[in-house]
């Protein structure tokens, strides 16, 4: 029963809200429920056979009751459409100034990397009121990383990214757990989340630092890639300026436009024949299997943090993207 209860506290900015919103449903359900329930039971009583209960006008109609139990449901059902759509919005816009940290799963264990580079497997340390991003990728099959106590939960799923994020507003552990079945091991694929006060916290970051950030990385990687030697403001090769490409718009070959994301940076890593810049000759070669799921993250926290291109004072046009 204590292990139940440890369940319960809300932990995060928006914990309370989605309770309301669930017990509300369950609320609204339940006089649903009984209403029709009681109504059952007294048409059941009433009119059984043998009763003297008034039979005539059978078929006697009123625009009053249909209309009210249209329109009552329909007002209903539209008020908790929207309440939900807010919810969901704000679930899914994480705030311009939230950290991002990076989560890679596999099986079985939750692998996290901070923008300093610091490293943790199974345990993921966050400050206290402070909005935090979590981009992730799975290594093997789809895993879900779920924190009750916050009530967020994302699938993750190999291939490519997704998102979550939240707000931590208590100190303390918290448990994580994969809500997904991914094999043998599935139950043991556990870990926490530990909030602490965003000194301490700074103060843990100092602590394990222990080489250089993940942006750091993800340049090292672009050069000894060769990325560099197309990519780069200097070099002869007719290829598009990756400074400042994420959250970009990014017009391709095929009349389309897509938003330069952290997918997208991966798909033009692996798979860059897929969407081409249009202006751009297909000639990229594609880097599968010769970079780990930890580099493609550190290569992506690299292009996130170059300048933008108004930063560079350099044109729009010079900034169209594989």
């Amino acid at each position: 029963m204590n292990d139940f209860f440890h369940f319960l506290p809300e932990a995060s900015s928006v914990a309370f809200r989605l309770d309301v919103l669930f017990w509300s449903l369950i609320a609204l359900s339940a006089v649903v429920a009984l209403g029709v329930s009681i109504a059952l039971v007294w048409f059941s009583v009433k009119y059984r056979r043998g009763s003297r209960a008034d039979r005539k006008d059978r078929h006697r109609q009123s625009l009053p009751v249909e209309l009210t139990w249209t329109l009552v449901p329909l007002v209903v059902f539209l008020a908790i459409f929207g309440w939900s759509f807010v919810l969901f919005a704000e679930l899914h816009t994480p705030p311009a100034d939230a950290t991002t940290i990076y989560v890679v799963a596999k099986q079985w264990m939750w692998k996290a990397q901070h923008p300093g580079g610091q490293r943790e497997i199974n345990v993921l340390h966050v400050p206290l009121g402070h909005p935090v991003r979590l981009t992730m990728t799975s290594q093997d099959v789809i895993h879900d990383f779920y924190v009750p106590a916050f009530r967020v939960k994302q699938d993750v799923i190999p291939g490519r990214y997704t998102e979550m994020w939240f707000t931590p507003t208590e100190l303390g552990e918290f448990p994580l757990f994969c809500a997904e079945f991914c094999g043998l091991d599935h139950s043991r694929m556990t870990g926490s989340i530990v909030v602490m006060r965003p000194a301490e916290f700074a103060d843990w970051l100092d602590g394990q630092r222990g080489g250089e950030g993940l942006a750091a990385r993800g340049a090292l990687l672009f050069r000894r890639l060769g990325c560099s030697g197309c990519h780069g403001a200097n070099s002869s090769v007719h290829a598009p300026d990756l400074d400042g490409l994420l959250g970009r718009p990014v017009h391709l070959s095929d009349g389309t436009t897509v938003v330069a994301d952290a997918t997208y940076i991966r798909d033009s890593i692996l798979l860059p024949a897929r969407q081409v810049v249009a202006g751009f000759a297909p000639i990229m070669p594609s880097f599968a299997g010769q970079v780990s799921e930890e580099d493609l993250l550190a290569l992506v926290s690299y292009l996130a943090s170059t300048p933008s291109a108004a930063a560079n004072g350099t044109t729009e046009n010079s900034h169209e993207r594989r």
